[in-house]
C-alpha cells in the first residue's frame, strides 16, 4: 500500500484513477442512458445485499405491507453478519427496562460524543461537542433502537437473549453511566457466542420466507437507475445467466457491505495500514461505483471497525478469516520488529489495531506495521481458543498463522524467514538486534507480571479485558492477564497486521437512511443502511455489538421512511 510500508508488487488490478477516482466525481446527476429499457421484473422495493442489515430492512418494509425483493451478491445470504458473535448493542433495551437498569439519553448521548469526537467533546454544550449530523445519528439511534429490537423479536425475526452482565468497552469512563446491560445476542446461540451469527441469518431467512419477502441469491446489483430527474426506480445486476433490470415502484436501498476487498479503495481512503479482514470477501464497494453518477455526498471514509488479523490470512485473502477479537493468552506479549512491547495486549480489537498505524517521522516508517505475538508452551497448553480469531489454537485445528521456534534465538530466526517469504505482500523486516530486545522487552514484562501491574499499558485494569479474558489460570494471579513468559523454550509466534471487520465509510445518509447528494439533500428514492453508507461513530467503536445495534436500529427507521416517502 502506497505511503503505508506496504509493497506495491501486490496486484491492485483496478487503477485508482479508474476505480478510486470516478467515485470523487461531483457533477449533477444525470439519467442512466438506459433508464427507458424494459426491465425484467418490478417489485416495490430492491434491497442490494442479503446480509443482516439488508435482511432487516427487507422485514421491515415487507411487515408494512409493500412488496420486497432482495439481491445477494454471493450464492448465499448472511454476508459479514453471518460470521460474526452478533452481539448487538442497543441502548435503553427491551432487557435494560424489565430489569430497572437506567440508561437515560442525555448520559447516553454524552458518552457517545466523548468516544465520536473526543477532541471536540464538550460536556456543557448543548450537543456536547458533537456536528449536528453525529449528534442526531446518536440520537436516533437511542430513540429507535428499542423499538427496532423489540420487533424483530415480537415477530420471530430476531428472538433475543439479554446479556446484563456483559461490560461496556469503556464501562471504566465517567460519562458511561450504563456500564453494562446493553447487550443482546439471538436466543438459541451456544454458550461461547460463536454461532451467533449463523443464528440470527437463520431466523431472519426464515421469517422472511414466512413473510414472502423474495430473495435472489448471486445478483451482483452493478448499475443504479435514475429516471430523468434524477429519482432511483431501479438497479442492473449481473447474474450466472446474464443481466438483469429489476425496477423498484418505491425505492432502492443498498446494504452491500463495504469496501474491505478492494485494495485499491482501502488505499485511497484509509487511514490505517490495512491489509484485509474478515468481511464477506464480496464486500468490494459495490455501493461506491453503482452509485458514483448519481453525486453522492461521502463521508468518514478514512475510518473502519478495526481489528488485527494474521497475515498470512491477510495475504491468502482468507474467507474464513476471523479477526482477532480475542487476544488470548497471559503469559504473551506483541512486540515491534525492534523487539519492543508497544500496546496493552487485552485492549479492545479497534484500538489495538490503531497501534499499526503510528508513524515514526524521524525513521519514515511505521514501526509497528507487523506485529508478533509471541507465547511460552504454558500459554498453549491453558489458553488455547478457536473461537473469535485467537492466535493461540488447540492442536489440530488450523494454525498455518503460527511459528514455533525451540530457543528464543531460534523463534526469531524463523519469524525472519516468514517475513522475508511475504516480502512481496509487506516490507517489514526485523532489526539486527531484534532477538536481544526481545529478550529484555520479555524480562521486562516477566517482572511486571509477577508484581500482577503493568506499569507501561495498564493491562487488565479495564472492565472489559478482565470479562474477555477470563477466570486467572494460576492460583494467587495477582493479574488474571498475565503471567511470567517461561525462561525455556518451545515458543510460538504469529505476526499481525491492520484489518477490518469492515469499512465505516460510503454515501452519507441521514437519520432516516435517505442518501445525500452532494448539495446536501436527499437523492429520491435511494437510501442505504450498514457498512456500505457512512457510520455516524467517527473512527470510534462504541461497542461490542457496536456495528450490529445501529445496523438494525437504521435498517427499521429506513423502512419506516420509505413507506412514508412514497405513500
Amino acid at each position: 500500500m502506497t505511503g503505508q510500508g506496504v509493497s506495491r508488487r501486490a496486484v491492485i488490478g483496478a487503477s485508482v484513477a479508474g476505480a478510486a477516482g470516478a467515485l470523487l466525481a461531483t457533477g449533477a446527476v444525470a439519467a442512466d442512458s438506459g433508464a427507458t429499457a424494459p426491465f425484467g421484473a418490478e417489485t416495490d422495493v430492491v434491497i442490494c445485499g442479503g446480509g443482516g442489515a439488508g435482511l432487516a430492512a427487507a422485514l421491515f418494509c415487507r411487515w408494512q405491507g409493500v412488496q420486497v425483493t432482495v439481491l445477494e451478491k454471493a450464492a448465499s445470504v448472511g454476508g459479514t453478519s453471518a460470521k460474526a458473535a452478533f452481539w448487538y448493542w442497543v441502548p435503553n433495551n427491551p432487557g435494560m427496562q424489565a430489569l430497572g437498569m437506567k440508561d437515560e439519553k442525555a448520559d447516553f448521548l454524552r458518552l457517545i460524543a466523548r468516544l465520536t469526537d473526543p477532541d471536540s467533546y464538550d460536556p456543557a454544550d448543548h450537543r456536547f461537542g458533537l456536528s449536528p449530523w453525529h449528534y442526531a445519528m446518536a440520537e436516533a439511534f437511542y430513540d429507535s433502537g428499542a423499538e427496532a429490537v423489540a420487533l424483530l423479536d415480537a415477530k420471530g425475526a430476531l428472538p433475543y437473549l439479554h446479556v446484563p452482565d456483559a461490560p461496556d468497552y469503556w464501562a471504566d469512563l465517567a460519562e458511561n453511566k450504563a456500564k453494562k446491560g446493553r447487550v443482546m445476542v439471538p436466543k438459541g446461540i451456544n454458550d461461547a457466542h460463536s454461532d451467533g451469527g449463523r443464528v440470527a441469518i437463520r431466523n431472519l431467512m426464515a421469517a422472511a420466507r414466512r413473510d414472502g419477502v423474495v430473495v435472489k441469491q448471486s445478483h451482483r446489483v452493478e448499475h443504479l437507475i435514475q429516471d430523468a430527474s434524477g429519482r432511483a426506480i431501479g438497479v442492473e445486476a449481473s447474474t450466472d445467466e446474464g443481466v438483469v433490470r429489476i425496477r423498484a415502484r418505491r425505492a432502492v436501498i443498498f446494504a452491500s457491505g463495504g469496501f474491505t476487498h478492494d485494495e485499491a479503495l482501502r488505499t485511497t481512503f484509509l487511514a490505517a495500514p490495512v491489509m484485509g479482514g474478515c468481511a464477506a470477501l464480496t464486500n468490494e464497494g459495490d455501493i461506491l461505483r453503482a452509485t458514483s453518477r448519481a453525486g453522492v455526498q461521502l463521508e468518514n471514509m478514512k475510518n473502519a471497525w478495526l481489528a488485527p488479523i494474521p497475515l498470512e490470512k491477510a495475504v491468502a485473502k482468507d474467507g474464513s478469516m476471523v479477526s482477532t477479537f480475542a487476544m488470548t493468552g497471559d503469559s504473551m506479549l506483541i512486540v515491534n520488529k525492534y523487539g519492543h512491547r508497544v500496546a496493552d495486549e487485552k485492549q479492545p480489537y479497534n484500538e489495538l489495531a490503531r497501534v499499526f498505524g503510528i508513524w515514526d517521522g524521524a525513521k519514515s516508517e511505521h514501526p509497528n506495521l507487523v506485529l508478533m505475538s509471541i507465547w511460552d508452551q504454558r500459554a498453549q497448553d491453558k489458553c488455547a481458543s478457536p473461537y473469535f480469531g485467537s492466535l493461540i489454537v488447540p492442536e489440530g485445528t488450523d494454525d498455518k498463522h503460527v511459528i514455533k521456534g525451540a530457543s528464543l534465538a531460534d523463534l526469531a530466526a524463523k519469524i525472519a524467514a516468514r517475513l522475508e517469504a511475504l516480502h512481496d505482500h509487506v516490507s517489514a523486516r526485523l532489526a539486527s538486534d531484534f532477538p536481544s530486545r526481545l529478550e529484555e522487552s520479555i524480562a521486562h514484562f516477566n517482572a511486571m507480571a509477577v508484581a500482577g501491574k503493568d506499569t507501561d499499558f495498564g493491562r487488565g485494569e479495564r472492565a472489559f479485558s478482565l470479562y474477555l479474558n477470563g477466570p486467572a489460570k494460576e492460583s494467587g494471579q495477582k493479574n488474571p492477564t498475565m503471567w511470567p513468559i517461561a525462561p525455556q523454550g518451545p515458543y510460538y509466534a504469529a505476526l499481525l497486521v491492520a484489518g477490518t471487520l469492515d469499512t465505516k465509510g460510503g454515501p452519507k445518509t441521514d437519520v432516516d437512511g435517505r442518501i445525500q447528494g452532494v448539495d446536501g439533500k436527499p437523492i429520491p428514492g435511494l437510501y442505504g443502511v450498514g457498512n456500505c453508507v457512512a457510520a455516524g461513530s467517527g473512527a470510534a467503536y462504541w461497542a461490542g455489538g457496536g456495528t450490529l445495534g445501529p445496523i438494525l436500529t437504521f435498517a427499521y427507521r429506513t423502512a419506516q421512511a420509505v413507506v412514508r416517502d412514497s405513500a
